[in-house]
């Protein structure tokens, strides 16, 4: 009989996680977003913080978009909540933590994350490790993004014909540009009154200069790893394409908006870059 080839979590997950956790190590409060479960679910054991993607200095303005877009995703889902959207959609999820973390307002809703089936199976088991339990309100569920992931969420319980809160963070440059339409496509499709939250990779001639090279090692990193860069956007080109999807309504969130509503006024200088920006739109 040959041996199942252990389950692994997806790099990209676990590096997202570690620069969460970086934000609250090695910045000074306030802190955008306090997550260090990610840290502890992804175990990467005492010197992670040696890594070179984890260089305190050249990594500030990476880590600081990465906690900036977890913590306007879940301020948007917060206040969805007070007015009374009870579903929540994570997809591509990886190391999300807000369930484990926000159970005062997750509890009150319907969570569904999708990602993966082996990195999904392997969170299982590092959350039943750690302690957590998996209640009836959250819901891990196994897709294939360039598949039927759609029915996936269907079979899973999610309602399309009530509001829903979708964030798909991180997902969309390791997608065809086919996969992404389609999936707008299917989203716009949910009732009136939902919203989407996604980010998207600028190409590298629109990031900032002096981290250009750090966007081209990411890029070099993700297409070694198996999991390259497919799809890139410029703001007017994500926006114009979700609402050709067919939303409502569709607004550009660029990186100085995040500087003003979480960095204002630090002495340090910390300010999220503009390689990966945010759209936000409704149905």
């Amino acid at each position: 009989m040959t041996a199942r080839p252990p389950v692994l979590p997806d790099h990209t997950a676990v590096r997202v996680a570690l620069w969460r956790a970086l934000h609250v190590q090695a910045d000074p409060p306030p802190h955008v977003i306090e997550d260090e479960l990610g840290l502890r679910l992804a175990d990467p054991g005492d010197d992670w913080r040696s890594r070179p993607d984890m260089d305190e200095r050249d990594t500030r303005p990476v880590r600081a978009s990465i906690a900036a877009r977890a913590r306007f995703v879940e301020d948007l889902v917060v206040e969805q909540a007070a007015r009374g959207v009870d579903q929540y959609v994570v997809l591509g999820a990886g190391l999300d933590t807000f369930a484990q973390r926000r159970p005062e307002i997750a509890a009150r809703l319907r969570v569904f994350e999708a990602d993966r089936p082996g990195p999904q199976e392997w969170k299982r088991r590092r959350l039943a490790a750690l302690g957590h339990e998996v209640p009836d309100w959250l819901r891990l569920v196994p897709v294939d993004f360039e598949g039927d992931w759609w029915g996936r969420l269907l079979a899973a319980g999610l309602d399309p014909g009530r509001p829903v809160v979708v964030a798909c963070t991180g997902v969309t440059m390791y997608l065809t540009r086919d996969a992404v339409t389609a999936s707008f496509r299917q989203v716009a499709t949910l009732a009136p009154g939902s919203t989407l939250a996604t980010t998207f990779l600028r190409p590298a001639e629109d990031v900032e200069p002096e981290l250009r090279p750090f966007h081209e090692a990411a890029e070099r990193g993700a297409r070694a790893s198996g999991t390259p860069f497919l799809s890139c956007f410029t703001p007017q080109r994500m926006v114009a394409l979700i609402r050709e999807a067919g939303f409502r309504d569709a607004r550009h969130v660029p990186a100085e908006e995040l500087t003003r509503r979480y960095f204002a006024g630090r002495p340090d200088g910390l300010r999220p870059s503009r390689a990966e920006e945010l759209v936000v739109a409704t149905t």
